[in-house]
């Protein structure tokens, strides 16, 4: 009897782990892909469009992707500095950054702040739902070093800027630029780009207040520190 359990209990971790890789040689195979190919949707984009059209049937997102070379570098160099300074240089993770997180987070006894690079925020919102689950961490990881394995910087950068919510249903450079100041993502000023960048950690509050202090706090410290990012 207890062969049997034990030879069940095997084969169905056995399964259970030639699923795993199977799933993760899915996810290497679109960011293969995704290295000349754009991505139509994003996981995250997926889950928004759920949510919005369940209070509205007819909800669409706002998102048009354009090419990294026609995304203004200011918001390039704002978006670096307020996210991942050493974006052209770590491989995936700032550990310094995570260091500093944790002690913020613990001296305040909440969640307040966040280490995440922009390579991982990439891996979340392309892949991972926005449930939280105790697996969910461990898979950004894994994709985080996939991402970093198999494309460059500034084609994750690239992906970031075209996937990135900034706003209810709006997503992306472009569609952030038209809908906040009616132009495109290649016309933003120093000033607007930098406003963007400040709201990304909570994009969709900022966007129905846009007045809010902590949003114009934050735009003031990424003026003064963004000429110094340096960008893929």
């Amino acid at each position: 009897m207890k062969k049997t359990v034990w030879s069940i209990t095997w084969h169905v971790l056995a399964a259970l782990f030639v699923l795993l890789l199977f799933y993760q040689a899915w996810i290497a195979a679109h960011i293969a892909w995704w290295a000349g190919r754009n991505p139509a949707t994003s996981a995250f984009m997926d889950d928004r469009l759920i949510i919005m059209q369940s209070k509205n049937p007819k909800a669409k997102l706002q998102h048009t992707w354009v090419a990294y070379r026609n995304i203004s570098n200011n918001l390039k160099r704002a978006l670096i500095a307020a996210e991942d300074a050493k974006f052209v240089d770590h491989e995936g993770f700032d550990w310094e950054g995570i260091q500093r997180a944790y002690e913020k987070n613990m001296a305040r006894g909440k969640i307040v702040a966040g280490g995440s690079t922009i390579s991982q925020q990439l891996a979340k919102n392309l892949f991972l739902s926005t449930k939280r689950t105790p697996w969910r961490k461990a898979e950004e990881t894994i994709i985080t070093l996939m991402l970093e394995a198999i494309l460059d910087k500034q084609r994750i950068f690239d992906l970031y800027l075209n996937t990135i919510e900034w706003g209810n249903g709006i997503f992306g450079a472009e569609a952030a630029a038209r809908h906040y100041y009616q132009i495109s993502a290649a016309q933003l000023s120093i000033e607007q780009a930098a406003r963007l960048a400040a709201m990304v950690p909570n994009p969709r509050y900022y966007d129905s207040h846009p007045e809010a202090k902590g949003l114009l706090r934050k735009t003031g410290i990424i003026l003064e520190t963004m000429e110094f990012a340096e960008i893929p």
